[in-house]
């Protein structure tokens, strides 16, 4: 437990301590450079490079199609990090396989596009310091386009490997009544890649994707026309004011509430789109909504920084809740109460830590 309920102000410093503190500070700042040095690294297909085999910082460049001299230097940082190992006799550079899983691949198990987000979210830090001194936010505009691709990269992988198989069996019946044909809707949709995989997955069922970006719509109908899935479409629209003409049998939210400007509309407005029974989906952050069940917790200061600096901003901009990414399990089930939904079953997400699975349905 590190927070603490009386500090005192007037306690002189243990010296040990305060070195010992000194490293992990400076252990954070290393590793806050070094996720620029891993956004580097997918950019530009080093680490696929580097999956082929040993090979010295001349070669890497060649595979790669890159100047050798920069090759160099990030072969620095990644030996000294311990992601990639070096030779001495050779002079060669070896990306252990166990590390190249984690970097590489089609696999959810890659987490080299998430280096990204922090790349990105840098980006607008004058802003958040701003609403830090005034209030308000960071428009979500201002992160546009970029987050729509870092999000699309981030959240790829882990729908082509784990929604049908892993996710959607959470909930009994579901995978039949998709089978069957039902109507769905994905709030909040994104670039709605999810529902490119369900509609292949569905034929029998009809999809609508719903969500406020323009550009996010425009690469996800790209995508349905290129794979010729004539039951998936989408609208640009607010999701706190969905009113659709004809009732869904099936809503998903998939990491998409928290970061909405009136977060309890949109969940009223998903109660009021369902038909009577119908189940909502919601996919979110795993946190508690209390700050000391999530000390403790690997995952929350991730979740409290991309907040901060990400979804409550936005959220604020626009006048709106801030709920945050952090809003919690608490939280989250007092507010689908509050909004018509019956019981609550909160899941882990299968090869996704970083979220719950949460399945309601509008009382029959």
């Amino acid at each position: 437990m590190t927070t603490l309920d009386s500090p005192d102000s007037a306690a002189v410093p243990d010296k040990k301590q305060v070195r010992a503190f000194a490293r992990h500070l400076f252990g954070v700042y290393t590793h806050g450079a070094l996720a620029y040095m891993i956004d580097l690294g997918h950019r530009l297909g080093l680490f696929t490079a580097a999956a082929r085999g040993p090979a010295t910082s001349p070669e890497l460049a060649s595979r790669a199609g890159l100047d050798e001299r920069y090759v160099r230097e990030w072969l620095g940082a990644m030996v000294t990090a311990e992601i990639m190992t070096y030779h001495r006799d050779g002079a060669s550079y070896t990306l252990p396989p166990e590390h190249a899983a984690a970097l590489t691949g089609p696999s959810s198990k890659n987490m080299g596009p998430m280096a990204a987000m922090v790349t990105l979210l840098g980006r607008n830090l004058e802003g958040v310091e701003e609403a830090f001194r005034t209030g308000g936010g960071v428009p979500y505009d201002a992160f546009a386009p970029h987050f729509t691709g870092v999000m699309d990269e981030l959240n790829r992988r882990p729908l082509d490997e784990l929604l049908i198989e892993a996710w959607l069996p959470l909930v009994p019946g579901l995978t039949e009544r998709l089978t069957s044909g039902v109507r769905v809707a994905d709030v909040g949709c994104g670039t709605g890649h999810a529902l490119a995989v369900l509609g292949t997955a569905f034929p029998a069922s009809t999809f609508v994707g719903y969500d406020l970006a323009p550009e996010a719509i425009g690469r996800a109908r790209a995508e349905v026309s290129d794979a010729r899935l004539a039951n998936v479409t989408f609208e640009v629209a607010d999701v706190s004011a969905l009113g659709p003409e004809q009732p869904f049998d099936v809503v998903f939210a998939i990491d998409a509430v928290h970061d909405q400007a009136d977060p309890a509309a949109v969940l009223r407005e998903v109660h009021d789109a369902l038909v009577p029974g119908g189940t909502f989906v919601m996919i979110d952050m795993a946190a508690s909504s209390d700050l000391d069940e999530n000390v403790g917790n690997p995952f929350a200061p991730w979740i409290y920084s991309i907040s901060t600096l990400h979804c409550m901003t936005v959220s604020l901009a626009s006048g709106g809740a801030g709920l945050g990414a952090a809003w919690g399990e608490g939280l989250a089930r007092r507010m689908l109460g509050e909004a018509g939904f019956g019981d609550v079953d909160a899941h882990p997400a299968p090869g996704q830590g970083l979220n719950l699975i949460y399945v309601t349905h509008r009382p029959g």
